[in-house]
């Protein structure tokens, strides 16, 4: 594959990677395999399996799967990086004006709007990942446990999906499989079927990408010194309870358990981002997920909201700007090095993962609980969206937030219904859908609403 053409194929898919991973891989499908015909229909969903099951999002990571496998290790670096470039740029610039004119009540009333855009969204992402995920009654039970665990008990967005992937995989190894879904939307959407021999990779697997242990350590060796090295020399130089080397941790950690995408892990971010650093206050997290839905790229890109605004209101010492810079770029950084780590090291012996029932399981079960995570997700904005006021009820382990009645926000609760029926029932596109509720907020506001 010629690199300059290699270089030009992954900018045009960075700048139509809108609409979350459905999305991004259904243009990468139409691309590749049914335009360029750079490898065939197997090989895609094979790439894509390994990804899935992976911590980090799943549609960079098989950008990066694929641009290694066409041009090794510079191919796989150029797809990955230009995958992020334009989102990273947007998200840069868009904290920037949020931090200087946020507090003005035209961009309040815009963020007003795409509140209840966001918080439709999300119960699409609910019904979209459960409708072809939830099927048998074991699958059911470990959404809802899911849910319960991180609803009502506050346990830990880590320790439920270990516990999903091992129930899923000693259920694998006693002989349960998971039945097949429809494909969630992850696939091309053509009828015609794209043979790998007709393809311009073929069957056979390059030689750079057969297994090659040495080859493996030293990669390890060097992305693991890329991501780590730089959140250890912040915490010896500035102290570990410094805000850069806490949003190096967190965002490290949040790296290696975010499994089942952006919408499941960020239920887990916002959560600690508000409640436990107070880099955020509730609504804001839905601000960050709005510029998110409109930009392109990844959606989990709204960390790099949540390390610009945490560095923006804690550093001491610099800039507000250059530190909320600052802690934008540490985010990306953290988030996405592993993401090459991952693919770099694993993807060569990825042939030996194929049929493996109990892994197969084990991804099955943690997405079912990835469907419980995102309901959370979904009734802890709504939550935030809906009412003024939310107060906690606890009873021994048991913790319940639940809203004050009185304090409905009526506006924001019409607007979400006339988003939901623009959604559900019109079908309307996700950017459209976003628009209209940003401009039915500034228009809210011009005639004295909100």
């Amino acid at each position: 594959m010629p690199f300059g053409e290699a270089v030009r194929v992954w900018a045009r898919i960075a700048a139509l990677s809108f609409g979350g991973p459905a999305g991004q891989i259904a243009v990468m499908h139409r691309i590749l395999v049914e335009e360029k015909r750079w490898l065939g229909e197997r090989r895609f969903l094979h790439a894509l399996n390994y990804c899935m099951l992976l911590p980090g999002p799943e549609a960079q990571q098989l950008a990066v799967y694929v641009g290694w496998l066409m041009n090794r290790t510079l191919g796989g670096l150029v797809a990955g990086g230009l995958f992020v470039l334009p989102g990273f740029l947007s998200i840069m610039a868009l904290s920037i004006l949020y931090a200087l004119y946020g507090e003005l009540e035209p961009v309040g009333a815009l963020f007003f709007g795409l509140k209840a855009a966001v918080l439709v969204i999300v119960v699409q992402a609910v019904i979209r990942v459960g409708s072809r995920s939830l099927r048998g009654p074991l699958m059911i039970g470990l959404a809802a446990g899911a849910f319960v665990a991180i609803y009502a008990f506050d346990a830990p967005f880590p320790l439920i999906i270990l516990a999903a992937a091992a129930i899923g995989f000693v259920a694998g190894r006693s002989g349960w499989s998971p039945s097949p879904g429809g494909g969630g939307g992850q696939g091309g959407g053509t009828q015609a079927y794209v043979d790998d021999a007709q393809t311009l990779l073929g069957e056979d697997t390059p030689e750079h990408a057969r297994p090659n242990l040495a080859w493996a350590l030293r990669v390890a060796g060097v992305f693991l010194a890329l991501w780590l090295v730089p959140v250890l020399a912040l915490g010896l130089l500035l102290g570990w309870d410094d805000v850069f080397a806490d949003i190096g941790l967190f965002f490290s950690k949040m790296a290696m358990v975010s499994f089942g995408g952006a919408y499941a892990v960020l239920a887990y971010v916002a959560q600690e981002a508000v409640e436990t650093f107070g880099w955020l206050q509730p609504g804001e997290m839905l601000d960050g997920l709005g510029m998110a839905e409109t930009t392109p790229g990844p959606l989990i890109m709204v960390t790099q909201f949540v390390g610009f605004m945490g560095a923006y209101r804690a550093a001491s010492g610099i800039d507000p700007l250059a530190a909320g810079m600052l802690g934008g770029i540490l985010t990306t950084w953290v988030t996405f090095t592993p993401c090459f780590l991952w693919i770099f090291l694993g993807a060569p012996f990825v042939e030996a993962l194929r049929g493996a029932r109990a892994l197969n399981a084990a991804l099955a079960a943690i997405t079912a609980a990835v469907v419980g995570v995102i309901l959370n997700l979904a009734v802890w904005f709504g939550l935030h969206v809906l009412f003024g006021q939310v107060s906690e009820a606890v009873a021994g382990p048991l913790r319940l937030d639940l809203p004050v009645p009185a304090s409905v926000n009526w506006p924001s609760l019409l607007l979400a219904l006339a988003a939901a029926v623009a959604a559900f029932g019109v079908r309307l596109g996700v950017i459209p859908l976003l628009l209209a509720c940003a401009g039915t907020g500034l228009a809210l506001h011009l005639a004295g609403v909100v």
